[in-house]
């Protein structure tokens, strides 16, 4: 990581120098060897749940075997190969180590961004590291339900509390907004893509298939998200809360529609994507 040296502008007690400060603690904790290898490793687990929620995708479109396209469905099929319990002790370590990384970025601030540019989006950065450990710890929660056989299904979940929150004036309100945050959230998944800034999280030089794979996989799983977004105002709209199925509700909503087969197929393909581009993830992304 670049020093930031110090400069008249930034000593003493400024704002300045508490960022530099900081980054430092948080570059301190990024590039533990061990802290960042293990890290490293959650993008490729990541990898690896996103090419299995898109396999299960497509296999629904062809009208294979029953399964959840999303992270539980993911997980339960590796509960259910060999050595998969395993393999879920791994993805409880690595999403968890995933998780703190984004909390240490969250209070300390990146370790990767340069001063100069700190003051109009450390505030933005922060609020994003701060999502990102919730999802990642998530991630791990489910991880280690299915490691230990207790494990459920998203969907399931998913509808059950959108029934007890639709129950009451506040929680109907809280759904609406949750479902226009979602949007918002893989409406920015899908900027990021088309405008391919997710460039600006990597270092070093990187391929045209890499470039590639992050344009489709973001476009791809931010439409994803933004899907599920829309069928949780859709549950609330119309009282019913089994529409509110999480990210399998979406796929399968697709999968219903006229050339649903086909769009399932191009949406598993698109999450392959992001998978695979999870991989370069493990290997570029700054720390």
């Amino acid at each position: 990581m670049p020093d930031n040296d110090p400069s008249p502008t930034s000593t003493g007690g400024s704002p300045a120098a508490s960022f530099d400060n900081s980054s430092s603690v948080a570059g301190r904790v990024a590039q533990n060897s061990v802290f960042e290898r293990s890290a490293r490793a959650g993008f490729v687990v990541s990898g690896i749940v996103h090419l299995i929620i898109g396999y299960i995708a497509i296999r629904i479109a062809f009208g294979g075997a029953a399964g959840n396209a999303d992270q539980s469905g993911a997980m339960a099929e590796l509960a259910a190969k060999p050595g998969g319990v395993i393999a879920l002790w791994v993805c409880v370590v690595a999403f968890g180590l995933m998780a703190l990384w984004r909390l240490a970025e969250a209070a300390l601030g990146s370790a990767s961004e340069p001063a100069a540019d700190s003051k109009k989006s450390e505030a933005i950065d922060r609020i994003k590291a701060t999502g990102l450990a919730v999802v990642y710890f998530a991630f791990a929660l489910t991880a280690f339900g299915f490691a230990t056989g207790s494990g459920k299904s998203s969907s399931g979940q998913s509808t059950g509390i959108t029934a007890r929150m639709m129950q009451t004036t506040a929680g109907t309100i809280a759904l609406i907004v949750g479902g226009l945050i979602i949007i918002a959230i893989g409406g920015y998944h899908v900027h990021k893509g088309v405008r391919q800034n997710f460039l600006e999280d990597l270092e070093g030089a990187t391929s045209d298939l890499v470039r590639r794979l992050g344009t489709v996989g973001y476009i791809a799983k931010g439409l994803a998200i933004s899907a599920v977004g829309l069928l949780v105002i859709l549950a609330v709209s119309r009282s019913e809360p089994d529409k509110a199925g999480g990210l399998d509700g979406a796929f399968k909503t697709v999968g219903a529609q006229p050339y649903g087969a086909t769009l399932l197929i191009v949406s598993g393909l698109g999450i392959i994507a992001y998978g695979l581009y999870s991989f370069a993830m493990a290997r570029y992304t700054k720390m």
